[in-house]
């Protein structure tokens, strides 16, 4: 009898500690482990005035940058679990960090909370205007030649351009070599001027750059077209069916803050992102609409994180 009111009472306590202390009750903080003004900046400024308006607290957005986001990661991992403290992450700091690190100090698959993917950027392949490259069969052509000194720029080592150009090298069995740059901005300018091959770029960056006529597609790197190309073949449609890459983000939570409030989160989010207003301004900026629930997100993370351990061992990356 004590062990069975002993049981009850372990499944009730988050529900105890909800009716003590209703939440939220108090300003929830927003973490962006990237510098203001940039896209993961962008999203989580998008997302903060809604949320606010449904959750009816502040909901405070809190820059920490540095070291690949692993910094503002940090600070949630070691926040208390009371659902006040969340996280926008890229998908490094979910999946490619803890392999890219030996001393990352956590682990994000255990130490943290799933809460709801997104979004979902395709990587658009791209050469410059002046390029005599004109399609996505020349290029591979192009880089089989070894004459030709193919290279590929990228945001940093590690960021997703790297990952994604890495990724398709490794597909298409061809030698691309990797020049990274210290952000997506100075790599574009080179490609424009023709200093680099090309660039894996996230679509939402260049974008801009491929209307204006400075840039030209050859492919984008998801499963199907984007609906911002649809003119522009997939990678997966040109050869190679088992290739697909892309950037995402999420929003996590410390790990051991209790379901129903993460239920809630889920929630509130998935109303905020099913807006049509909220929709149009989400694909203004490059990215896919994307939800789901925690599991679907949880696991998610897992299979990126797996493939993610595979392509960096496998090249052997180490960023420290």
């Amino acid at each position: 009898m004590k062990k069975q009111a002993s049981l009850i009472a372990t499944l009730l306590l988050p529900f105890a500690v909800l009716a003590q202390d209703a939440w939220p009750s108090k300003a929830i903080t927003f973490v962006v482990p990237y510098p203001p003004g940039g896209p993961t900046d962008l999203m989580a400024r998008l997302i903060a005035t809604p949320l606010a308006k449904k959750l009816n607290v502040p909901v405070i957005v809190e820059n920490k940058a540095g070291a690949s986001g692993n910094i503002g990661t940090g600070q949630v991992v070691k926040a208390k679990p009371d659902g006040y403290t969340i996280l926008l992450a890229a998908s490094g700091n979910l999946s490619a960090n803890q392999f890219l690190y030996n001393k990352l100090g956590f682990d994000p698959i255990k130490d943290l909370a799933p809460v709801v993917q997104i979004s979902k950027f395709p990587l658009v392949l791209e050469v410059s205007e002046r390029s005599p490259i004109r399609s996505f069969q020349d290029y591979v052509q192009f880089a089989r030649n070894p004459e030709n000194r193919a290279t590929f720029g990228s945001a940093s080592n590690g960021s997703p351009q790297h990952l994604g150009g890495e990724l398709f090298k490794t597909t298409a069995k061809i030698d691309i070599s990797h020049v990274p740059y210290k952000g997506a901005g100075p790599a574009l300018v080179d490609l424009m001027g023709g200093q680099i091959t090309s660039m894996f770029d996230i679509l939402g960056s260049s974008i801009q750059h491929i209307r204006s006529g400075k840039l030209r597609p050859l492919a984008v790197t998801t499963k199907g077209r984007s609906s911002m190309l649809p003119d522009v073949p997939s990678v997966s449609e040109l050869g190679y069916p088992d290739f697909e890459y892309y950037a995402w983000h999420g929003i996590s939570t410390t790990a051991g803050t209790p379901k129903p409030i993460i239920t809630r989160l889920n929630a509130e989010l998935r109303g905020i992102f099913a807006d049509p207003a909220f929709k149009e301004k989400w694909l203004e900026i490059g990215s896919e609409v994307v939800t789901g629930t925690p599991e679907q997100f949880d696991h998610f993370i897992q299979a990126e994180a797996r493939k993610m351990e595979s392509l960096i061992k496998g090249l052997n990356i180490q960023l420290d």
